[in-house]
């Protein structure tokens, strides 16, 4: 398998956000996202039980922790989210497109 990260199909220039699994294994999985705009809703948190370790390819993206705490994120900017830390996204840019790499791994 191959492919390039860069190159975005029409139903990721849609109205949600595109997720794609590129590699799943038994306790790891690799994700790439394209996200236009979107943020988590009013209240919402992600809370997920595996690690997630994200880099944001192109664009630019805010995510907000429970704690209060915030992450601005440019062009080649990554992070760890460990499993359990409640965050949501603030802000994705329209224009370019966010794509996100994100590896998810259970311990």
């Amino acid at each position: 398998m191959r492919g390039n990260v860069f190159h975005i199909e029409a139903e990721a220039r849609g109205e949600g956000e595109f997720l794609q699994t590129l590699w799943a294994g038994r306790d790891v999985r690799v994700e790439r996202i394209v996200s236009s705009g979107q943020v988590s809703p009013p209240g919402f948190w992600y809370d997920q039980d595996e690690d997630e370790w994200a880099a944001l390819l192109q664009g630019r993206a805010e995510l907000e922790y429970e704690d209060g705490s915030q992450a601005s994120l440019t062009r080649g900017d990554w992070l760890l989210i460990p499993a359990g830390r409640r965050h949501r996204v603030t802000f994705t840019s329209k224009e370019p497109l966010c794509v996100w790499l994100a590896v998810f791994a259970r311990q």
